[in-house]
């Protein structure tokens, strides 16, 4: 069996992404972890094959975590995407009403992503923060069925509780990306893309030259993300995403070229697009 890592407890929507990445294929041993270093650094030492971390959110941005840990701590490659949506619930225990509810649970990030929801529909009721949406899932199915909590359809399901509204939070357009990291990336599928990170020289135009060699090559960027560097104040690296993939003649060309003119490189993967599904 393969063990994949996600960041748990069940019914977390990393958990709900692992769901969906497996998709009933057989073969995997799905591992919950406390925090995205733990279960990178579990692949990297060889407890699990692969870990499946979220690395980007239309909302939020970066996940800064995921970022930091593949630039600096492993020798790991991104396999492949997918995205989903963030879709936040309200979930009792079977039987509650909405008028019987005192208490909302939930992570500080659901209950601040569905404000409108709550002042519209349950204003002076009480909120408390919880370590994770599928802690305050638990913590509800145990009550007394005067508390809620905010939380996927995969934690009501896992603690066997009744979505009593769904698509609570302010935003519709709130999706995650994640990526399953491993110690090998993807054969080329016809539709990829390719990440790396880089720093440049502290020099006027350093960071320019390196992007117009994407240019040079007619290579379409899709993302770029940078961070702090963390060993010298106003020093970054960057995180590109770019179309294509390692074994496309102009993407090795114009990675080679890349890699001469930085001074920090690493290759991170190339792997199938996410198209949805």
């Amino acid at each position: 069996m393969k063990k994949i890592g996600y960041l748990g407890p069940r019914g977390t929507f990393s958990h709900e992404a692992l769901k969906k990445y497996i998709n009933g294929r057989e073969g995997y041993n799905p591992v919950d972890y406390s925090s995205i270093p733990d279960m990178i650094i579990a692949v990297q030492k060889g407890h699990a094959e692969e870990a499946l971390v979220p690395i980007e959110n239309s909302i939020e941005g970066a996940v800064n975590a995921t970022l930091d840990i593949l630039a600096a701590d492993v020798e790991l490659m991104i396999k492949t995407e997918l995205v989903i949506a963030v879709s936040q619930n309200l979930l009792v225990r079977k039987g509650t009403h909405k008028e019987n509810i005192k208490l909302i649970l939930s992570h500080p990030q659901p209950i601040g992503q569905c404000t409108k929801y709550l002042q519209a529909n349950f204003q002076g009721v009480e909120t408390r923060y919880v370590f994770s949406t599928a802690g305050a899932a638990l913590e509800v199915s145990h009550g007394n069925g005067e508390c809620a909590a905010i939380g996927s359809a995969t934690a009501a399901e896992e603690y066997g509780l009744e979505i009593l509204a769904r698509g609570i939070q302010d935003n519709e357009n709130n999706l995650t990306r994640f990526v399953a990291v491993s110690k090998q990336d993807s054969p080329r599928s016809g539709c990829d893309k390719t990440s790396i990170v880089f720093s440049t020289d502290d020099k006027p135009g350093s960071l320019y030259r390196i992007l117009d060699i994407f240019n040079l090559w007619d290579i379409n960027m899709s993302r770029i993300e940078s961070r702090p560097a963390k060993n010298q104040l106003g020093k970054y690296i960057f995180f590109v995403d770019i179309n294509g993939h390692r074994e496309d003649e102009d993407i090795r060309d114009a990675l080679t070229m890349v890699k001469r003119k930085t001074s920090f490189y690493k290759f991170l993967g190339s792997y199938p697009v996410f198209l949805g599904n």
